[in-house]
């Protein structure tokens, strides 16, 4: 079960969270995407940044004001990507300022006077989806998505519905949504986006057992599916609980690429499942400086497989998947 919507493989990567402003536009970012396209082989990616509310109840998101990167930055991040011959996901994300996870925004279900509102937040949202949908447009992204791990807000399938008519007016391309991991089956509005996508921070021992759960919603939705997010850190531990990036431990190559072996070949058994954009690649490097060169890449315990024994790995899937399934490759 293909759709060619996608045109191939998805061989990804999530490039330049959390766009910080200042540091997308500079010799440092342009050197960090150019690795990527590289070392890994990668046909897409990401392009992928956070504004700011105040609160998981809040209702006004602040996308114009710092950190957030400006739009001179995203257009820079965008012609970059192409220049180096990736197809563009463009993806603004909204955080909270406190550190409540996005996924908690949450407002009551009835309007109450004097509490904060759904209606108000989406009105925010909306302005915010928006301003970057008509840049997706203008800058030629394939691929925009409308919202990351928003566990709280799926219930609202209406406004759901009703943002992503008007992005559909400003915007000609391909549209998804990246709902959280275990969340596939709870999405009631798959059918008004283009592409299913899903955060798949699974367990190393679970792939088999939540393949077998998302699959009966692709083919009930008849949608192409990826995987929006997916990765794990190289920590000790983490294969376990992919999603904690906070996790102690100490750093460990041999889990994370044991990790990716174990995810890559419990997915290309599933012909629905399209690719990866895997999380993720900084837009620097080696900032801070002292955390580590390529040769210090070992004591390193994050996502980023730069210079990881997972490198090589996901550099062999994706080229035998795209040369197998379809999908230009990039041309660094």
């Amino acid at each position: 079960m293909r759709n060619n919507l996608l045109e191939g493989y998805i061989g990804g990567m999530t490039w330049g969270w959390t766009g910080i402003r200042g540091t997308w536009n500079t010799p440092e970012a342009g050197h960090s995407m150019e690795e990527m396209v590289t070392r890994l082989g990668v046909n897409w990616t990401a392009v992928t940044f956070a504004a700011l509310q105040d609160t998981a109840h809040s209702t006004e998101i602040h996308f114009a004001e710092e950190p957030t990167v400006t739009d001179e930055e995203v257009r820079h991040a965008i012609a970059s990507s192409k220049r180096l011959g990736l197809r563009v996901c463009l993806k603004p994300v909204v955080n909270c300022a406190d550190g409540t996870w996005r996924a908690h925004i949450n407002f009551f279900d009835i309007d109450v006077p004097c509490e904060p509102k759904w209606s108000e937040w989406f009105d925010s949202y909306t302005r915010f989806m928006l301003h970057y949908a008509a840049m997706a447009e203008e800058t030629g992204c394939e691929m925009l998505c409308i919202g990351c791990e928003m566990v709280q807000t799926d219930r609202r399938e209406l406004e759901w519905r009703e943002l992503i008519r008007k992005v559909r007016q400003v915007y000609s391309g391909i549209i998804t949504y990246n709902c959280d991991k275990y969340q596939e089956d709870q999405v009631a509005w798959w059918d008004a986006v283009d592409v299913i996508s899903s955060s798949g921070y699974y367990p190393i021992d679970s792939w088999e057992e939540q393949l077998d759960r998302i699959e009966p919603v692709v083919r009930r939705y008849g949608k192409p599916f990826f995987f929006m997010e997916a990765g794990c850190p190289s920590r000790t531990g983490s294969s376990r609980i992919p999603n904690d990036w906070g996790l102690p431990g100490d750093p460990n190559e041999d889990e994370q690429a044991a990790y990716y072996e174990r995810m890559f070949e419990a997915c290309a058994s599933r012909s629905w499942v399209g690719g990866f954009m895997l999380w993720d690649w900084p837009a620097a490097l080696y900032w801070p400086a002292a955390l580590y060169a390529p040769e210090d890449a070992a004591g390193n315990d994050d996502y980023c497989p730069y210079a990881k024994k997972a490198e090589s790995l996901i550099r062999d899937h994706y080229t035998a998947q795209i040369r197998e399934l379809g999908g230009l490759p990039a041309q660094p």
